[in-house]
């Protein structure tokens, strides 16, 4: 009875236990189904994984496509990107909402999101999966849910990490204490390094860590240490490494730490330190008074242990591409072209992932007067970029955003031959299509109309012609 209908409802919203009977009815009616509260479909889905899942399903393609459509995004800023928004601010999301809104204080709808977003992260190694792991977790945090909380393994390590992250540095007390949680998983409990794994690979994680090496091996510059001395640093790159190697460590369930390897701390970091040298030094004579030898040159060649490292070792890649990042947002254009040649070849092709093409575009743009230079542009584009085009179509998609925001600032030649050379093929996806048709509007509204073309010498006329008309 349909007018009697929303009482019902409404009573059994508000009972602690439907009986099993009625809530087979329930679900048994599509329509009843729909009208009746989350409360009682909870009831439903804690025994009812399937149907749990076919309602979780496109909450979490809806929550892949969106983090897609930021990294895509024809907005392209240093000041505005990926990681931005700050962790409170990203769990308002809709996905987060609804989600947390339909486990409300229930642990086996939890454990079984969980369980959809660990198997999907092994299905797609898509690492947005783990982003949603742990805001979904700190959601139900800020709403106090303590019978969630308590029973997650690692609900103190992701509170601390996410201060972390608001403040896009581990200071030394934070590191502490995420040092005591990984170094206090005890035996027989390993499994859990499993999730704090996962924790970890979220990009905002290691975002995160890798500003903070950064900043650690420029401090360590400064005070002649060398990496291997400091605890803070070894911290940082052991939590890189367990959140580097989550993937592998779900598939394989063996539940240990990775392997640090020695190499990394005594030649590749300290080789990345002398980078950092190398600007100093050359700043400082550039300072100089200049003597009859001439200018000393910015060194242009690259270590080739630098270029093995990032083509073998997936935490010196990830390092490494974030010193490139940071030179590129200190305008550094001769670190830039001088370690871009090493991009070509990375681990497991990170270079031309997403996320550091998404951030390196947006440093890019820092650089704009460079690209009226055709050697800026010939080592970025034809160097870089157009290596890979044509078998990423992601790449292609990141080359044209670039350039829809800078095209104004390339020399008229380059750009033309750019547009050939970014053309799109017959396996091209629609988003290039898109892009490339954008791109040749912009680039046909800037050029001259064949009248102005005539008409531009007469601007080398004396002046008293031009009156004329007004004359007759």
């Amino acid at each position: 009875m349909p007018s009697i209908q929303p009482v019902v409802m409404c009573v059994m919203k508000h009972l602690p236990k439907v009986p099993e009977k009625k809530l087979k009815l329930v679900m048994a009616d599509k329509d009843l189904y729909k009208a009746c509260a989350v409360e009682v479909k909870r009831q439903i889905w804690q025994d009812n994984q399937a149907l749990f899942g076919d309602e979780v399903s496109p909450l979490l393609k809806q929550y892949i496509l969106e983090k897609e459509n930021i990294l895509f995004s024809n907005e392209i800023s240093v000041l505005n990107n990926f990681f931005s928004p700050s962790p409170k601010a990203r769990r308002q999301g809709e996905v987060v909402q609804k989600l947390t809104q339909m486990i409300g204080k229930n642990v086996k709808l939890y454990d079984m999101v969980l369980q959809f977003l660990r198997t999907l992260f092994l299905r797609t190694r898509n690492v947005h999966y783990c982003t949603l792991r742990a805001e979904l977790l700190m959601s139900l945090h800020d709403l106090e849910i303590s019978e969630i909380c308590t029973v997650d393994p690692c609900h103190k390590f992701t509170w601390c990490l996410d201060a972390c992250i608001r403040e896009k540095f581990v200071d030394n007390k934070r590191a502490r204490e995420l040092q005591g949680f990984l170094d206090g998983v005890k035996k027989g409990q390993e499994q859990v390094l499993g999730d704090l794994s996962m924790i970890l690979c979220d990009p905002f994680a290691i975002n995160t860590l890798a500003l903070s090496t950064i900043r650690h091996l420029q401090d360590l510059v400064g005070q002649d240490t060398l990496p291997r001395e400091s605890p803070d640093l070894l911290l940082l790159l052991r939590m890189l490494s367990l959140g580097q190697g989550a993937w592998d460590m779900i598939d394989s369930q063996v539940f240990k730490e990775p392997k640090m390897e020695v190499e990394l701390i005594t030649k590749f970091l300290p080789m990345l330190m002398s980078f950092v040298v190398d600007d100093h030094t050359f700043n400082v004579d550039q300072k100089l008074p200049s003597e009859e030898k001439g200018p000393i040159p910015y060194p242009s060649t690259i270590p080739e242990a630098f270029t093995k490292f990032l083509q073998d070792n997936r935490i010196a890649c990830e390092i490494g591409l974030y010193y490139i990042l940071h030179i590129t947002k200190q305008r550094n254009k001769n670190a830039f072209l001088r370690l871009l040649p090493a991009l070509v070849e990375t681990f497991s092709d990170l270079a031309f992932s997403d996320i550091f093409l998404h951030l390196l575009t947006g440093n890019l743009t820092l650089l704009g007067d460079e690209f009226a230079l055709e050697e800026f542009c010939t080592s970025l584009f034809d160097g870089f970029f157009l290596t890979a085009c044509s078998r990423k179509d992601n790449v292609h998609r990141h080359v044209l955003r670039l350039l829809l925001h800078l095209h104004h600032k390339v020399a008229p030649a380059k750009l033309e031959s750019l547009q050939k050379a970014l053309e799109p093929t017959k396996q091209s996806g629609e988003a290039v299509k898109e892009l490339y048709n954008q791109l040749s509007e912009k680039l046909e509204l800037r050029k001259p109309s064949p009248a102005e073309v005539t008409e531009t010498p007469s601007m080398e006329l004396p002046l008293p012609t031009v009156p004329t008309p007004a004359s007759r």
